[in-house]
C-alpha cells in the first residue's frame, strides 16, 4: 500500500510588537571599555550571554565584546609566553601572566543600533541585512536603552 505525502500545513504568524522598543529587553547588561578581559569573561560567563555592548562614562555604546573577541585575545596573549630578564623557570614553579588588557582593546568598535520608534520590519530587515544577532536600542541622546536579539524577535511571535 502506498500512502500519499502530506502537503505541509501553512502556518501563518504575526509579531505582536510594532516597534523596537516593544520588542527590546530593558536596560541590557553593559560592561565599561575600562573593564579587564577577565570581568568580560566572567560577565558573559556567569550571565550565559554571546556579547554584551561596552559603553563609555556616559552610557553611550561604543563597541561590542564578544565570547569570540575573548578567544581570540586568549589564544594571542597565551601564544608566546615571556619569562623575565630570559631566566630558565626552576622545578616546581610557574609563571603567572597578567594580563592587562582592557575590554576596549578586544572589542568589535561600532555598533549596530535602531531608535525606540523604529518598526519591527525595519529592525528585522536590518539584522538579516548585518547579519547580527543583536540590535541596541538607543535614545535621542544616544544613550543605551534596550537590546534586541533574535531571540527577542521569536518571543512575540504569534500562531
Amino acid at each position: 500500500m502506498v500512502r500519499a505525502a502530506r502537503k505541509p500545513v501553512a502556518v501563518h504568524m504575526t509579531l505582536d510588537a510594532p516597534t523596537a522598543a516593544d520588542l527590546m529587553t530593558d536596560n541590557p547588561v553593559s560592561i565599561r571599555a575600562e573593564a579587564s578581559v577577565m570581568e568580560a569573561t566572567a560577565l558573559l560567563t556567569d550571565r550565559g550571554f554571546s556579547a554584551a555592548p561596552v559603553i563609555d562614562e556616559a552610557g553611550r555604546p561604543i563597541g561590542v565584546v564578544s565570547r569570540a573577541d575573548i578567544l581570540v585575545h586568549d589564544r594571542e596573549f597565551h601564544r608566546a609566553p615571556v619569562l623575565a630578564e630570559g631566566r630558565e623557570v626552576p622545578e616546581g614553579f610557574g609563571v603567572e601572566e597578567c594580563d592587562r588588557t582592557t575590554v576596549g582593546d578586544i572589542m568589535t568598535p561600532g555598533i549596530f543600533a535602531v531608535s525606540p520608534e523604529t518598526p519591527t520590519p525595519r529592525v528585522i530587515e536590518q539584522m538579516l541585512s548585518l547579519h547580527v544577532h543583536q540590535l541596541f536600542v538607543v535614545d535621542e541622546d544616544g544613550l543605551l536603552i534596550g537590546v534586541i536579539s533574535a531571540l527577542d524577535v521569536l518571543r512575540h511571535l504569534k500562531v
